[in-house]
């Protein structure tokens, strides 16, 4: 089945509209899982599910005009960082509409090796901090884009951006030192 996943993803790379819808189905679960770590440090009540953020994700990525998606771990990392956007997107709309609305603070101190702690997330300081770092090390951006929204192992992140795992460990261990300086001493 990986072999038929990485065909229909390259099809809908060239601009074939079925090869994608034919892709949804094989690979929604694993979109359900990513979309689950994106929605488990929101608020309660949060009014996007997972179900509404996998459709979200899917409209985004149906209406790329130039994907480069190369393989099924590179496919499922565009799709988290849009279900990123999707959030970040929601959640600047919110804080328009309630300002000062208490918002929580990132805490990293409890990153473990494969997730950041999420339970006190603010998606908007980390999506402020994140495009900060990109300025500086794009690399270790995109490694956080995979490792915590795509929720990608250190080897699916490599192959993913197309490096080895000893960079991704690097990129990794440097971009959470560096989040938790630019973020504030509260993690």
């Amino acid at each position: 089945m990986s072999g038929h996943v990485t065909q229909l993803i390259r099809e809908a790379r060239h601009g074939n509209r079925d090869a994608l819808d034919q892709l949804m189905p094989l690979i929604h679960d694993e979109l359900s899982v990513a979309a689950r770590r994106h929605l488990r440090g929101e608020r309660a009540g949060h009014t996007l599910d997972t179900a509404a953020l996998v459709n979200e994700a899917y409209l985004r990525l149906a209406q790329q005009d130039r994907a480069a998606w190369q393989d099924r771990a590179h496919f499922l990392a565009v799709a988290s960082m849009i279900m990123r956007r999707v959030l970040v997107n929601h959640a600047k709309q919110r804080k328009r509409l309630k300002r000062g609305d208490g918002a929580k603070h990132l805490t990293l101190s409890h990153a473990d090796d494969a997730a950041l702690d999420s339970s006190d997330l603010d998606i908007e300081a980390l999506d402020d901090a994140l495009n900060r770092l990109a300025e500086v090390d794009a690399r270790a951006a995109r490694v956080v884009e995979c490792r915590y929204f795509g929720g990608l192992k250190i080897d699916e992140t490599a192959e993913a951006l197309n490096i080895s795992p000893a960079t991704v460990k690097r990129q990794w261990l440097l971009a959470k030192t560096w989040l938790r300086r630019e973020i504030g001493p509260s993690t």
